[in-house]
């Protein structure tokens, strides 16, 4: 999802929940395996296993093992997951080959909050003219990235982000600083959309389709940020009285920024984060495939979620146990962490993610429930002391 900054609290999320999950299209350097987190438990313990479709969470981890298959933790058990005898039987192949850990937080409770992020849909063009007003910018040439890493290794997960001012480096320019033109991004538009919101929520997710007027579907995806935080604008409407705090989700901003056409740029502003994206797909192809996550392979539609890295590996399994907000029934399914996300922090902490469309968009943008997870390790894997 982002090159990981605090995209935001997580609380800070309100009215969405994917909380820029930006995704950079390439792996992120394996962490160590974190046991402090994991409590030994067994397949009998997974709500609703037996009725998963595990077929299509076999697909789902298959795919996770074309970034893998070069781990030694993962390099056997991939394997075996493409041979004929995983394909007739996936649940036995999962039971045979993981042993499962439930994940609990640091208190020793094991319930986290759920978020869902999705991919959304604008309409674009790829010159400026009639309502197509409002560009998509590629990353500008005068941002600086600092990573200390190398020398400093505590600072792993904390890159700086600016640009040079004489001989020092200074904050990148806000969004308020970007949208007034202050920014150096003239020839960085990559097309243009037509729904100032809209732009906002794609920056929110991180990663979404631009339909042209000819039916093209361009696909665009996370490249780089400014560098700040992630502010909630709908804790800004909440706090300010204008939503009320259940009421808060995507779908009320809209209708929101309906009635107040006027008062959108100034909310917007509240939020001084800023994204910038690449096209995917050379802007020739359906843009139908998932965008990447941070494993550096595409996402599966409601079989993909965004972890917290320093307890959950990538490409693992997870067992997910939470409730679909709008129906109130179970969503209990193996999935695979295949995203990360600043927003996502915690060891019990996920963000799922619905895909594109009409649904997903309902989905994910009311999606904040609480959940439970289990963790799905190689048999073979050597623990650490917890």
């Amino acid at each position: 999802m982002i090159p990981r900054l605090a995209d935001l609290a997580a609380a800070a999320c309100l009215a969405a929940a994917a909380c820029l999950s930006a995704r950079a299209g390439a792996a992120e350097a394996p962490q160590p395996l974190n046991t402090a987190n994991l409590a030994a438990a067994s397949y009998a313990d997974l709500p609703g296993w037996a009725r998963d479709d595990h077929h299509a969470a076999l697909a789902a981890f298959r795919a996770g093992c074309a970034a893998l298959e070069k781990s030694e933790m993962w390099r056997t058990v991939c394997g075996r997951a493409r041979d004929g005898d995983a394909m007739r039987n996936p649940r036995g192949f999962f039971e045979a080959n993981f042993r499962v850990f439930r994940v609990v937080n640091g208190d020793g409770t094991d319930s986290g909050l759920v978020t869902g992020y999705y991919e959304p849909l604008l309409r674009g063009s790829r010159t400026r003219g009639g309502p197509f007003v409002y560009p998509i910018y590629g990353p500008p040439d005068d941002l600086v990235t600092v990573d200390m890493a190398a020398a400093y290794p505590e600072t792993r997960d904390l890159r700086l982000r600016g640009r040079l001012s004489g001989r020092r480096l200074v904050p990148y320019y806000t969004r308020a600083e970007i949208e007034a033109g202050r920014a150096p991004l003239a020839g960085k538009e990559l097309l243009w959309v037509d729904d100032r919101i809209e732009l906002f929520f794609l920056h929110v997710q991180g990663s979404g389709r631009v339909r042209l007027a000819d039916g093209t579907l361009i696909h665009v995806g996370y490249a780089d940020y400014n560098g700040y935080p992630y502010r909630s604008i709908g804790r800004a409407l909440v706090e300010r009285g204008e939503v009320g705090a259940e009421q808060a989700s995507m779908q009320a901003i809209r209708a929101w920024a309906l009635l107040y056409p006027e008062q959108v740029p100034a909310l917007l502003s509240v939020n001084p984060s800023y994204v910038f994206f690449r096209i995917l797909d050379n802007g020739q192809g359906t843009g139908e495939e998932g965008a990447p996550g941070s494993l550096g392979v595409p996402l599966i539609p409601g079989r993909s979620i965004a972890v917290d890295t320093r307890y959950i590996p990538l490409g693992a399994p997870v067992y997910l146990a939470t409730t679909r907000l709008l129906s109130g029934t179970a969503l209990e399914r193996t999935v695979i962490a295949l995203d990360t996300g600043n927003a996502i922090r915690g060891a019990v902490r996920a963000d799922y993610y619905w895909g594109s469309g009409e649904e997903a968009d309902r989905e994910a943008g009311r999606m904040r429930q609480q959940g439970r997870m289990w963790l799905l390790l190689p048999r073979d894997t050597p623990l650490p002391p917890g």
